[in-house]
């Protein structure tokens, strides 16, 4: 399928406190679009200041999808998001919209834009009848079902020849035809992703400080206190809901959680942006860079394009 004859998407991603959320939002009123959110925590119900949740009047003005699909102690991973935003994909664009995720989840985002993958589930047991075999029967099982993959992998690493092997009888295609089937996919929707980030890295800290300030004077504690999640849950190990809970559970003085909120939220920016700059299609936006009261108008040069190529 042509890039032309696919959904198109824009995705805006970016570190926290880099503004994605309110360029998503200018960007959905401008060009007729709704939000789809890929952030993994703004999913539950209740989680509203911490997650940075859009207000009820800013969704008044846009509609988003994805924001209070599940209770918080719920479990909830990418399994569960993939199939969601794929329909909501589907019910954004049988209206004439356009989806415009946003979120700084790049896993979540990946799974529904990125090729498909093609690593094959094999079922249990399978490697543990590989591993009774000595090397050398691996070895020349792999050279007669798959001498492709016996060709690039060194005799000696067990652990690729048992994997191509489980694969094999597993499936019963061999780790050359899956790899083959990898490549023959393309990515199911034709998106245009905007990155933000700040090229002075402490202005996007002191944004992140900020952001921590307005959460605190706007009721943080109380919230986390509210939900009273149990501590072993997905939703409780959240930034901004577990160093909280460190203070409820007595565990560390108001102070020090702050410190540690910081810190923690700090270093989920520099993971986020290393997930995001392993894609090389991310087309880049400085607010403090020279001239960066052009971005908007460079960025919807950018989406105009890419929904209408031919003009």
């Amino acid at each position: 399928m042509s890039a032309s004859e696919k959904t198109k998407l824009i995705a805006i991603v970016g570190p926290t406190a880099s503004g994605k959320s309110a360029l998503a939002a200018e960007i959905a009123k401008t060009i007729g679009g709704e939000i789809v959110s890929c952030d993994s925590m703004q999913i539950y119900r209740g989680m509203d200041i911490g997650t940075a949740k859009p207000t009820a009047g800013e969704m008044s003005e846009v509609r988003h999808h994805l924001i209070d699909v599940c209770d918080p102690e719920q479990p909830f991973s990418c399994a569960d998001y993939k199939p969601l935003a794929e329909r909501a994909i589907s019910d954004i664009t049988s209206r004439g919209k356009i989806p415009v995720f946003c979120g700084g989840t790049g896993l979540y985002l990946d799974s529904v834009i990125s090729i498909p993958s093609f690593s094959p589930k094999v079922p249990e047991g399978i490697r543990e009848e590989l591993m009774s075999l000595s090397p050398e029967e691996l070895w020349d099982e792999l050279l007669r079902v798959d001498p492709e993959s016996a060709e690039k992998t060194h005799k000696n690493n067990v652990k690729r020849v048992v994997r191509a092997l489980e694969i094999y009888r597993g499936t019963g295609k061999t780790k050359t035809e899956w790899d083959r089937l990898s490549k023959e996919t393309e990515p199911p929707y034709d998106t245009l992703i905007i990155g933000l980030d700040y090229l002075d890295r402490e202005i996007l800290y002191r944004r992140i400080g900020q952001r921590i300030g307005v959460m605190l004077e706007s009721g943080l504690v109380d919230e986390v206190k509210r939900l009273g999640l149990p501590r072993g849950c997905n939703a409780a190990q959240a930034i901004g809901y577990k160093e909280i809970y460190l203070y409820l559970d007595g565990k560390a003085e108001y102070g020090e959680a702050i410190a540690l909120l910081e810190k923690n939220t700090r270093n989920y920016a520099k993971r986020q942006l290393t997930w995001f700059r392993k894609n090389k299609s991310i087309k880049w936006f400085y607010p403090d860079s020279p001239g960066a009261e052009n971005n908007l108008r460079e960025i919807m040069r950018e989406i105009n394009r890419h929904l209408y190529p031919d003009g």
